[in-house]
């Protein structure tokens, strides 16, 4: 099922996850088959639980369907449930994000290179790896939505004046985004 994707102004967004315990994970795997088909369905290459309401610690994300396009090396699809970062290290380099919560806006992000994770897989075995290049960074942006962070938060000063108005768009749902979502409404 195609779920709403909830956009910027709700505050689940700002919300730190909570860890999934093992004895959840039928549930979380019903959720996170929904998850798949929102994020095909929204042309995303990563989706965390956030983002479609849920205060988890899970995201997603499949960076095969661009790795031609982004001439970044092997892509892969991967679930990540209560993952942990051990660290992020190596160049920072500057790219060019965008975010299903955030239609229409992209910016350039400043990330390391690498980061090593524990997480668990959808047969709750727990694993620890270390990621680089454009998997990496699909891996911090989701990862950071999963602690409350946002990637607007890493834009220039200058950058986020000059999106005010239309990140306030966003807030009451007038942003197109070509995909179902749910903005804030008091």
């Amino acid at each position: 099922m195609i779920l709403p994707v909830y956009v910027f102004g709700q505050p689940i967004l700002r919300k730190e996850g909570r860890f999934i315990k093992e004895e959840e994970m039928p549930e979380i795997k019903i959720l996170i088959e929904n998850m798949w088909e929102t994020m095909y369905a929204s042309h995303g290459v990563g989706l965390a639980a956030h983002q479609i309401g849920r205060d988890l610690r899970l995201f997603i994300m499949d960076s095969v369907q661009v790795e031609e396009d982004m001439d970044m090396g092997k892509g892969f699809k991967k679930i990540f449930i209560n993952a942990e970062k051990i660290s992020e290290e190596g160049e920072i380099w500057t790219f060019e994000e965008g975010c299903l919560s955030f239609p229409e806006i992209r910016g350039n992000v400043d990330r390391p290179s690498k980061i090593t994770i524990k997480y668990r897989d959808l047969d709750f075995v727990e694993h620890v790896e270390t990621f680089d290049g454009f998997n990496a960074r699909v891996i911090q942006h989701e990862y950071d939505h999963t602690i409350g962070e946002l990637f607007i938060e890493k834009f220039k000063p200058l950058k986020k004046r000059l999106l005010k108005k239309r990140l306030d768009l966003i807030k009451v749902g007038e942003a197109k985004a070509g995909y179902p979502t749910r903005p804030y409404r008091k």
